[in-house]
């Protein structure tokens, strides 16, 4: 089992906290490494709501927003995570490698578990092109569906105070490791 990062991110940390801060602030928890996701996706109970966050334009005016939104819903996962592509590398890889075989990568990417299995998932070509209105409502589908765990996620005056990130990877510095 992995227990820490074996590389680094590509992208610099400092420019991209808002990004984690806007999922972070609406109730989700962050995978930074592959012991993280074995932990949060080993309980089989319940269902489980995993992010992959991204830098690009789509997790910025579609995706992020979206998803803080349906977690205003009623019904809502019972555990919700994220883990940030291009940040979270080896994080990241695991998941994908592990938890979703055969999905191709994409970022961002939303999926839900209900008792371990996979029942709803949105990639980027599902994202792409939709409001984050578009994007809450088939959350919100597949919560009213899937879930039981009375929301929201946070309370609304906490949702109101989210500041979206709006940048876009075009405009992300790399990291230089400084």
């Amino acid at each position: 089992m992995f227990q820490i990062n074996t590389r680094g991110p590509i992208y610099d940390p400092e420019a991209v906290q808002p990004m984690r801060d806007e999922l972070t602030a609406a109730g989700f928890n962050e995978m930074l490494t592959p012991a993280d996701v074995d932990k949060f996706l080993g309980e089989k109970t319940g269902t489980a709501f995993v992010m992959i966050n991204s830098v690009c334009g789509c997790a910025a005016g579609s995706a992020r927003p979206g998803v803080t939104l349906a977690l205003q819903n009623s019904k809502i996962p019972d555990r919700i995570v994220t883990v940030f592509a291009g940040q979270d590398r080896d994080a990241v890889d695991h998941l994908r490698n592990l938890y979703l075989p055969g999905i191709p990568p994409s970022s961002p990417y939303m999926a839900l578990f209900k008792e371990g299995e996979l029942v709803f998932l949105m990639q980027r070509m599902n994202i792409e092109g939709k409001t984050a209105e578009m994007v809450a409502d088939e959350l919100i589908a597949a919560f009213n569906e899937h879930c039981v765990k009375e929301g929201p996620s946070v309370p609304k005056e906490q949702y109101d105070a989210i500041l979206h990130a709006k940048a876009c990877g075009s405009k992300i510095p790399k990291y230089s490791g400084n």
